[in-house]
């Protein structure tokens, strides 16, 4: 069967980390969206629904079995749901559609069954993880049993709510499942005098480093490096934040780099409700959120002791160093800080994103250069 996952029109409401990838690829909880449905359906291939930028890595396909509205999180529940549709369906919750069987839906069916997570803005991801990592929890772990670690350890609240997976190397750490679980991934490593609190996943091959303080719910996706002060953020994959500095209520999204000390304001010091950029409008729009940190999106770097403002975004390949604040937006494919920006060659913006990948024996690939090619043109 073939799964077709939809952006839904909302590519440029989740930039900028949807300007690298479609929005059924985003990482929340402990997996990606589309790597969820493969766990769900293994016998199933994914495709994306997306921009046409997008699909030189992100394929799509004009025949499907089931459309599926990216920005839902599927369970068990809905699949098994899913299974009982006739062609022509089409799963409705309200006004939102879910899940469409075939080509030409006409017949609405409402869903009935537990509550569902649907994302609808970029800081839904960090905002309903403590929701969606526990699911992810309970699903990936089911009749498995744990990998033990060694008594050099502590384990605060319940051993049943931490899951080693095999190769986790940690010695001298201080976990605590009260507020949530705690997943360790393959051959992950946590380092001597870190304290984590859940709900907290760390992927395969990541690393936290010596003595870092994790508040839950945080997602550390495959291969990233985290140290410093971290509080409910959700790194995709292969970005390092590898020294002391806070990063709260954010994401940052692959082939990041945090300098040292690197600090991002998450609350504004009169506690109102933070703007944020907009791709959708071009401009700063008020939310209802009190926490929003920093969003970047993929291959973007800071220098040391760089700072940004309650809700920064920061696009694609941009490079921020130098003393004070810099402006809350700053576009993809930019160098520079509080006293202004120029461009980045793209030439050179290539050749960096190749040489961090070669070091993580990652090839930048055909359709990430026609990615880049894209939106160095289209100025985002």
């Amino acid at each position: 069967m073939k799964l077709l996952l939809a952006d839904n029109g909302l590519h440029l409401r989740f930039a900028p980390l949807t300007l690298t990838r479609p929005l059924g690829n985003l990482r929340i909880g402990i997996l990606t969206n589309d790597e969820r449905w493969e766990e769900l359906c293994p016998e199933a291939e994914i495709f994306f629904e997306t921009e046409a930028y997008l699909q030189t890595k992100f394929p799509g396909t004009n025949t499907y079995t089931w459309r599926i509205n990216a920005a839902v999180i599927p369970t068990e529940e809905l699949v098994a749901i899913a299974y009982q549709l006739s062609e022509g369906d089409v799963l409705m919750l309200g006004e939102t559609w879910i899940l469409e069987v075939g080509q030409n839906p006409t017949n609405k069916i409402n869903y009935v069954g537990e509550p569902l997570v649907i994302l609808e803005n970029r800081w839904d991801i960090f905002q309903r993880n403590g929701e969606v990592l526990p699911a992810d929890f309970n699903f990936l772990t089911e009749d498995r049993t744990s990998c033990e670690i060694s008594k050099t350890n502590t384990i605060i609240g319940d051993i049943n709510q931490l899951f080693v997976e095999e190769g986790v190397k940690i010695e001298g750490c201080i976990l605590n499942t009260t507020t949530g679980p705690i997943y360790l991934g393959e051959n992950s490593e946590v380092m001597e005098g870190s304290i984590i609190r859940g709900p907290f996943a760390l992927g395969e091959e990541a690393c936290v480093k010596l003595a870092t303080k994790i508040y839950g719910p945080t997602t550390i996706g495959p291969h990233c490096r985290v140290g410093g002060e971290v509080n409910n953020v959700v790194f995709q994959a292969y970005s390092n934040k590898g020294h002391d500095g806070f990063l709260g209520n954010a994401v940052l999204g692959e082939w990041c780099n945090l300098g040292a000390d690197t600090n991002s304001s998450n609350l504004k010091n009169n506690y109102s409700t933070v703007k944020a950029y907009s791709y959708e409008t071009d401009k700063l729009e008020n939310t209802d959120i009190t926490f929003m940190g920093l969003i970047m999106g993929d291959h973007s770097k800071s220098g040391i002791n760089t700072m940004f403002n309650t809700a920064t975004v920061v696009g694609v390949s941009a490079n921020i160093y130098g003393a004070g604040f810099p402006d809350k937006y700053i576009k993809s494919f930019t160098w520079g800080g509080a006293e202004g920006v120029v461009p980045f060659d793209l030439d050179k913006a290539i050749q960096v994103a190749e040489a961090m990948m070669e070091r993580r024996h990652v090839t930048f690939t055909e359709g990430d250069h026609s990615i880049f090619e894209y939106l160095k043109a289209s100025n985002f």
